[in-house]
């Protein structure tokens, strides 16, 4: 009688589990972006969260939760019911650097998420304050290893892709060079204008309108190739620095133990949203690019985060930062 009973259980489970996503969402959903609002990876989901909320037929309601270097919103998305009414989205800092860069982090990427969908990739530009003497990259790493030990550089707090960039490229070129580190990446904007910090290593779309206004000079792009926003910015590759690398990316995220079939449609609602020319076009104008479709799948996603753990901790671990 218990094996029937527990048999009869199960398949009304699943009658329940499958009628659930089938009416998925009937509800309005919460999205957390783990940074500031008005940043740029805030920006950039709430284009993609605008159109999402179309094609859900529901309203996808924003909650921004800093801290931690975006930890403290992640983690919140880790800890929420696994129902699919709470995902969230996060970055190469959230949820590779971290990983790392923290001695305890918050959650364990890997396996603390259902992993949904990549969705866009924006690359970093090295950018100086605009008296610093030098007009180029080639000039920037000569007057940098002459005068590393008055010089300094910005960032949007420990463990923001903006810190990370710019450990990257000081570890590349063997500098040693006094990080300021500031509560979001506007004070540090202003600080650089002012010529108070030497150099911001800043995500392309903040970037872009100050280099274009003469505020700061823009000296590389900091990836392989150069960006459609700013496609007269060089990279430092062809500036004679291989091996120099520094991006963020965009991803979707929710708690461990969501229901595939929940999962499946809210993966297929964010490609969706990605495949509209609206969505892509003004991703592009903030330096954000939508990754090919092939990517976007929740199986790339799952294996590209553990490629981006392995790959952040070489340059963090040569660095030797750590944040408690």
């Amino acid at each position: 009688m218990l094996r029937v009973t527990a048999a009869v259980l199960a398949a009304l489970f699943g009658l329940v589990a499958g009628a659930s996503a089938q009416n998925y969402p009937n509800r309005p959903v919460t999205m957390i972006i783990p940074f500031a609002a008005g940043g740029p990876q805030d920006t950039i989901n709430r284009v993609v969260a605008q159109r999402l909320s179309e094609i859900l037929g529901q309203q996808v309601i924003i909650e921004n939760v800093g801290g931690a270097g975006g930890m403290t919103g992640s983690r919140r998305v880790a800890d929420a019911a696994p129902d699919g009414y709470t995902f969230g989205v996060g970055s190469v800092g959230t949820h590779a650097q971290n990983q790392t860069l923290y001695k305890r982090p918050a959650y364990n990427s890997v396996t603390d998420f259902t992993h949904i969908a990549l969705m866009a990739e924006t690359p970093i530009a090295l950018t100086v304050r605009k008296d610093l003497p030098v007009k180029d990259f080639k000039e920037f790493v000569t007057y940098a290893k002459a005068n590393q030990s008055k010089m300094q550089f910005g960032s949007a707090g420990p463990g923001s892709a903006t810190h990370l960039g710019c450990v990257v490229l000081t570890s590349v070129l063997g500098l040693n060079i006094t990080h300021i580190p500031y509560r979001g990446t506007g004070p540090a904007m202003q600080d650089l204008h002012g010529g108070r910090i030497d150099f911001l290593c800043e995500i392309i779309n903040t970037a872009k309108p100050h280099i274009e206004s003469g505020a700061i000079k823009g000296l590389a792009i900091m990836t392989k190739e150069r960006s459609p926003v700013l496609p007269d910015l060089p990279t430092a590759l062809e500036q004679g620095t291989p091996n120099l690398e520094a991006y963020t990316w965009s991803a979707v995220f929710m708690p461990k133990g969501v229901p595939d079939d929940i999962a499946n449609k809210l993966n297929a609602g964010v490609v969706q949203a990605l495949k509209t020319p609206a969505v892509r076009d003004r991703l592009l104008g903030m330096g954000a690019q939508v990754v090919s479709e092939d990517r976007m799948s929740r199986q790339y996603l799952a294996q590209f985060v553990k490629s981006e753990i392995e790959k952040w901790a070489v340059p963090i671990k040569a660095s030797g930062v750590t944040v408690d």
